[in-house]
Order: C-alpha cells, then sequence, then structure tokens
C-alpha cells in the first residue's frame, strides 16, 4: 500500500467483500485487512482467493475467503451467517461482483442479459437481505455497493451493464431511506472506467488490445486518465469509515470529470 494513500482505522471492525478476488474488491479487502478490519471475501476463484487471503492475514486479523457463487440465494445466506459468526459480527458489507458484456440491445442474448442482472443485481439483493438484520442487530453498519458511472448516463454498447448499475443505484437508495433510522447507511459508488481485468474482458470483446483500450478511455476523461483500483479503493474506505457519518443514499462519482 502506498504510504500517500489516505489512512482509515478500522480495528475491532468486521466486513464482507463480494467479489473480493480481483479488481475492486481485491483493492478494498486488502486495504480493509491493512486499517484493521477483519475481513471475509467471497469468489468463485479459488486460486485468486487463496493469494488475497494470504494478503490479508499479514495484518493479524481475521481473515477468511469463502469461494461460492452470489447469483445462488442460499449459498448469500449462508456466506452472511458464516461470515458473522467467524469475525463475531458484520459492520461493513461491500457488494463489488460484477460482469460486463460489450453489446447493444439487438446484441445482446438471453443469457448474457439474465447474468448481468443475476451477478450484478440479483446477488447483490442477495447479500443486503442476508446482512440487513445483522446490521440492525448490532445497532447500525454500512453497505457499500460499487455501482459505475454507467448507472447515471449512457454509454454505447452497454445496455445490460448500464440497466443493471442504475437498478444498483436505485435499490441502494431505496435502502438507505428504509434503513436509516436503524443506523444503517448504504452508500453506491460510481466509478468511472477502473483498470482491471474486467475493463480490459471488455476491450477484448470490442477486439483491441488492452493498450489502445486504455488510451481511448483516457482521452475521453479530463484528467486524462482511467481511475485505479486503489483510487476506488480509498473512496469505498471513506465512505465506510466514520469520516462518512451523516452520508446515505446519494451516489459518490469518481469519473475524473466526465460527468462534469
Amino acid at each position: 500500500m502506498s504510504s500517500d494513500r489516505p489512512k482509515y482505522d478500522f480495528l475491532g471492525k468486521s466486513a464482507l467483500v463480494t467479489g473480493g478476488t480481483s479488481g475492486m474488491g481485491r483493492a478494498i479487502a486488502e486495504s480493509l485487512a491493512a486499517a484493521g478490519a477483519n475481513v471475509t471475501i467471497t469468489g468463485r476463484d479459488r486460486v485468486r482467493g487463496k493469494a488475497v487471503h494470504e494478503v490479508m492475514a499479514r495484518h493479524g486479523n481475521v481473515a477468511e475467503f469463502l469461494p461460492g457463487d452470489i447469483t445462488n440465494r442460499g449459498f448469500c445466506a449462508d456466506l452472511v451467517q458464516r461470515a458473522a459468526r467467524t469475525m463475531g459480527g458484520v459492520d461493513i458489507v461491500v457488494n463489488s461482483a460484477g460482469v460486463i458484456y460489450h453489446a447493444s440491445v439487438d446484441e445482446t442474448d438471453d443469457a448474457q442479459w439474465s447474468n448481468t442482472f443475476d451477478v450484478n443485481v440479483n446477488g447483490m439483493f442477495y447479500i443486503c437481505r442476508a446482512a440487513m438484520p445483522i446490521l440492525r442487530k448490532r445497532g447500525g453498519g454500512v453497505i457499500v455497493n460499487i455501482a459505475s458511472d454507467a448507472g447515471l448516463s449512457g454509454s454505447r454498447h452497454l445496455v445490460a451493464y448500464c440497466a443493471s448499475k442504475g437498478a444498483v443505484i436505485q435499490m441502494s437508495r431505496a435502502m438507505a431511506l428504509d434503513h436509516a433510522r436503524e443506523g444503517v447507511r448504504v452508500v453506491a459508488l460510481c466509478p468511472g472506467d477502473v483498470d482491471t481485468a474486467m475493463l480490459r474482458g471488455e476491450f477484448d470483446q470490442r477486439g483491441i488490445d488492452a493498450e489502445t483500450g486504455l488510451r481511448e478511455s483516457a482521452e475521453a476523461v479530463p484528467l486524462n486518465r482511467v481511475c485505479t483500483v486503489e483510487e476506488v479503493a480509498d473512496l469505498a474506505l471513506f465512505a465506510a469509515s466514520d469520516a462518512a457519518r451523516f452520508m446515505t443514499g446519494y451516489p459518490l462519482v469518481l469519473d475524473g470529470g466526465s460527468r462534469a
């Protein structure tokens, strides 16, 4: 972790991170562990999960990797309960798992549409539904949902992704209103293009190499570069911290000025 990144103290806090084996989820999980939190991650790739677990465990707090598929509602319910037992509760939930298909409406098949909503929306819903009673019982907590600036305005050839991320933002707003009086904050993060394997996979779907894709993406950003996973992690930790204790419901945008 770079020494010039913001410092947060999550000692005594326990966090569950979905999509924690790669990309933004991995950066968030490792940053939370470095800031003192107990962290449980989930994801489907056991090799990557083991690698992230090893990094988190170096900090001496509880660290656990529970492999599975968040599109399975039974797994989500069990995951939250197991995480709470292992860590002695859950204070922070970060929903970071996501998929993307580069396609317009007439190019999007049923399987792509369904998978996008199964992962980006349904899985997030299952996790939040299972976690809310635990957060409520502890007198409050924070849910950080990774949305996208594509949920705030349209993007070409991303019809399913835009629709799903718009749903994430609205779901987060509704939950924030429903549970504010119970001390639970819900914040959606809306990054622009972030240099992740998922973004590079989208470039591959478009038939361009990563270098070209990153250059083209940067040219559309006023700050002239794409976001890093560390920058997303910094915003996620801020949203989950006491520094953001009066913040709930409204999406936080991290797009280098693209939607200014």
